[in-house]
């Protein structure tokens, strides 16, 4: 019996073990609910303000433990943010009551507050950080603020901002411009996104003498949804109606002769900036004999206002030519020339010889000067020509390294006779007729032979970078720059580059005070300077630096001196 009484007992507690064996198995898939993606995603930045909040989860989730409580977006300081979470598939969404706060890093947790279907819950609290948008500023505007005399023809306003704006908010509510008394002007609005830029194009000419107030309002907002911080205002003034453009200077003068046949460059300068698309062949025309026209290329410089006809052969000898800039030439403003602009000259039976500046018994010096020629002791100047001075007597600092291949002149009768020379030579330089006036720097630039000048307005001329000068394949073409006070060239950062035939014995800086070539640059061209000239450590001259009354200054360069005719 009892045998038995122990097998009755054995029965239930195997079958009871083989149950909760089975009960183990089944529970081997079991996965923790959790978070597999967020929106916005983690430590995401430039979020916009608008932003609504969401969190995925692997599975479905009992929808009654998602709630405020259980899912919190928070601020600065940890403070949570009010607004609605709802709850659909598998994605939780957070809707805050008003639009988050622009540059601002904001946590999103959902906690262990949230269960499955079946009761289970993450194992800690899911935390995630983004960083909304920075707030959109005006970084520049045309015309700017404060400005005067701005041509009431053609006035376009412009904004630019710091960063992508959304197209849509950028119209006549959020741009406006405002006249006389604040009564609005009406025109239209556009946004340029490869620029970040918006215009206002008046719908007619701005009234003239009048101050206009430009608006971008806080209704502008970015791409984030991020609007401007306040209104951005700005004021400026319109000029009397815009004067046309006139011809300020010729090249040749007018009624000029004789003009070389072979290389006659032909360029009209304007009063102010010219639209380049109208300054071609039709509006620039030359004509021969006849009224026959001449074929050749225009250009437009906008650096110097300069406009240039360039024939595309050698002129006729011994013929008279008309030059015409049209009124179909415009400036900047679409306003035209009042008439037609006209000008003659004739060109010789040949051309003058090389070096057309005679420098006499000048052309063998490499320095000359009238007080004092100094050059820093111990240093290696080289000079390939002679050094003179009169009437001055001084000339120092040549022993070695220093040298020179030529002669010291010290008051002698050739540096005399030198001195004389140049003084023609200058005053030659200083009345070649004509002249395109230049800009204050010209570096960066490239110029056919010719004259070119300073003017009392601008008297002073420098050369930052390269200045090119393009002899168009004639070894004769000659350039004169007659400059009314200084001549000074960017330290480390200036060269005269002849191409195209140019030689640097036909360049000729006439300059009506000093001249002074920064460390280390390198310069082209004979400078006859009426008081003193100075070249800074390094500077190299291919040329001749001929000062008429004061001192000639060096400091280890090298004045290699062109061969005489």
């Amino acid at each position: 019996m009892r045998k038995l009484k122990v097998g009755k007992i054995w029965i239930p507690a195997f079958l009871l073990a083989v149950l909760v064996g089975g009960c183990g198995r089944e529970q081997t898939g079991f996965v923790a609910p959790s978070v597999i993606s967020t929106n916005p995603a983690n430590l995401a930045t430039g979020v916009p303000v608008t932003q609504t909040v969401t969190a995925t989860f692997n599975n479905a989730m009992n929808p009654t433990t998602i709630n405020t409580a259980t899912f919190i977006v928070a601020g600065p300081g940890g403070a949570a943010i009010m607004g609605a979470v709802t709850y659909s598939g598998t994605t939780a969404t957070f809707t805050p009551a008003a639009n988050l706060l622009p540059s601002t890093k904001y946590s999103g947790t959902i906690t262990t507050g949230v269960k499955d279907p079946a009761g289970n819950a993450p194992a800690i609290n899911f935390v995630w950080t983004f960083t909304t948008g920075t707030i959109p500023t005006v970084t520049s505007v045309t015309p700017p603020n404060n400005s005067t005399l701005v041509c009431p023809n053609t006035a376009v306003i412009t904004a630019t901002f710091s960063h992508a704006m959304n197209s849509a908010t950028i119209n006549t509510t959020t741009f406006t411009l405002t006249g006389l008394g604040g009564a609005s002007v009406s025109g239209q609005v556009t946004y340029a996104a490869a620029t970040n830029m918006a215009t206002f194009t008046p719908s007619g000419t701005l009234a003239p003498s009048t101050t206009f107030t430009a608006t971008i309002t806080t209704g502008a907002q970015d791409t984030f949804g991020v609007a401007l911080a306040a209104n951005f205002v700005w004021m400026f003034t319109t000029a009397a109606p815009c004067p046309p453009p006139t011809v300020t200077s010729v090249t040749p003068p007018n009624g000029s002769t004789p003009v070389c046949p072979n290389t006659a460059v032909i360029t009209a300068t304007f009063s102010h900036a010219m639209n380049p698309a109208t300054i071609n062949t039709t509006t620039f025309t030359l004509t021969g004999t006849g009224g026959a026209s001449v074929s050749g290329q225009v250009t437009y410089a906008a650096a110097t206002n300069m406009a240039t006809f360039t024939p595309s052969g050698t002129l006729a000898p011994s013929t008279t030519f008309t030059a015409t800039i049209t009124t179909g030439a415009q400036d900047t403003f679409g306003i035209a020339l009042v008439a037609n602009f006209v000008w003659t000259f004739t060109a010789s039976a040949t051309c003058l010889p090389p070096g057309s500046i005679p420098l006499g018994a000048a052309c063998s010096f490499g320095i000359l000067a009238g007080s004092t020629v100094t050059n820093v002791a111990g240093t290696a100047t080289s000079v390939s020509g002679d050094v003179g001075v009169s009437p001055g007597t001084a000339i120092t600092g040549f022993g070695p390294p220093a040298s020179i291949t030529g002669m010291f002149h010290s008051n002698d009768s050739v540096a005399a006779t030198a001195q004389a020379d140049l003084l023609t030579a200058y005053n030659a330089a200083a009345g070649a007729p004509g002249g395109a006036v230049l800009p204050a720097d010209i570096g960066g630039q490239t110029l056919p032979a010719g004259v070119y000048k300073t003017t009392s307005a601008q008297p002073s001329l420098g050369i930052t970078g390269t200045l090119t000068l393009d002899g168009g394949g004639d070894p004769n073409a000659v350039w004169i720059f007659q400059i009314v006070s200084t001549l000074t060239t960017a330290a480390n950062n200036s060269e005269v580059i002849p191409i195209n035939g140019a030689d640097f014995h036909n360049v000729f800086w006439q300059v009506g005070s000093s001249a002074t070539l920064g460390t280390f640059t390198i310069f082209k061209g004979t400078i006859m300077a009426q008081t003193s000239i100075t070249l800074t450590t390094g500077a190299t001259l291919y040329g001749r630096a001929l000062a008429q009354t004061g001192a000639v200054t060096l400091d280890r360069n090298t004045v290699i001196v062109p061969p005489c005719p």
